[in-house]
């Protein structure tokens, strides 16, 4: 396949290099500033237990430069989407299936879902659906990337943990699992050493790695904490337990329920030790702060389905602040969050 990575941070670069490096497939990058040059001078390049791995990359910055793809895999920041979206026009030809391998609540999440929720456009991600537009639903293949990545210097990716990757059709369905499409990309992303799973409903499984997400990572990003030192902290790990408590409620009211309970999903979490969340990452590096999708998002779906989330204003209020202060978040208040 021809495939293109729009984003080579983090994750993007974590996917090109192992994707460049099967050498099945013609992979590029539409990149920018340091990490561009660093592309166009070292290629591709992901540090891990087994030592560097190198792939020659084509880099660009342009993406008229590059044309029509089989697949696009988009692993930008949040805040950056918008923009993203208005410029890939290029890369879309009549059949490109688009991955967003991303944080939080994607702008197509209501696609697939029923009830009061169901076809929804998020506001709070996409507001006034100009996302949507660029990007129509019907291209989209959902991913939830279970994985730890850091970016020590530009265009070198540091593998922490994990190598998992659930993709889905946004319809769901049993017709979903067998779709020529989301077979052709577990294929490709298996070929490349991923744990590739395919979902029957990939909304419940965004959901539920939301479900951790909404709490340690803002509250990371607030405090500069690790997630085990917010998990060993009795006082804060009873606030995010109570917005998990929130957010459960909602997800069962959306269809997608959580069968976990939070303190089960804190043993599962405090089993990776040490570690900085993405959004931490982002803070300390100066960057903008995901908390439309990761948290705004969820307090929309919460007013849609009648379910109060107290905690999880305070949450997004507080990280919101923390954000305009430090110049990570943008001062005008968005249409969902007020």
């Amino acid at each position: 396949m021809k495939i293109a990575i729009v984003g080579a941070g983090a994750i993007g670069g974590f996917l090109g290099t192992r994707l460049a490096a099967t050498g099945v497939h013609q992979v590029s990058a539409v990149a920018r500033g340091a990490t561009l040059q660093a592309l166009r001078t070292h290629g591709w390049r992901l540090q891990g237990s087994a030592g560097l791995l190198q792939a020659p990359a084509h880099a660009v910055q342009d993406p008229a430069e590059l044309g029509p793809q089989d697949l696009v895999i988009i692993a930008v920041k949040g805040p950056a989407l918008a923009a993203v979206a208005a410029q890939i026009a290029p890369l879309l030809g009549p059949a490109t299936t688009v991955l967003p391998a991303m944080n939080g609540v994607p702008w197509w999440f209501c696609q697939g879902l029923a009830g009061p929720v169901a076809g929804r456009n998020l506001q709070s991600v996409d507001p006034g659906g100009h996302i949507a537009q660029a990007i129509p639903r019907d291209r989209v293949l959902g991913c939830v990337v279970h994985a730890s990545t850091a970016t020590p210097e530009p265009g070198l990716v540091r593998h922490v943990m994990g190598q998992g990757l659930i993709i889905g059709e946004p319809a769901g369905g049993s017709d979903a699992l067998s779709s020529a499409r989301v077979l052709a990309v577990q294929q490709a992303l298996q070929q490349a050493g991923f744990d590739c799973t395919v979902s029957p409903q990939i909304q419940r499984d965004i959901w539920y790695k939301l479900w951790g997400n909404l709490t340690t990572n803002p509250v990371s990003a607030l405090t500069g904490a690790t997630v085990d030192r917010i998990l060993a902290d009795p006082l804060v790990r009873r606030f995010c337990t109570d917005a998990m408590d929130e957010a459960r409620a909602i997800g069962a009211r959306i269809g997608c329920p959580i069968e976990q309970t939070p303190a089960e999903r804190h043993q599962i979490t405090a089993k990776l030790g040490a570690f900085k969340t993405s959004m931490l990452q982002d803070a300390e590096a100066g960057r903008g702060l995901e908390l439309d999708s990761i948290v705004a998002a969820v307090r929309e779906l919460g007013s849609a389905v009648d379910c109060p989330t107290p905690t999880i204003d305070a949450l997004f209020g507080l990280a919101r602040l923390f954000g305009r202060v430090h110049g990570l978040y943008p001062e005008e208040p968005g249409t969902a969050s007020p």
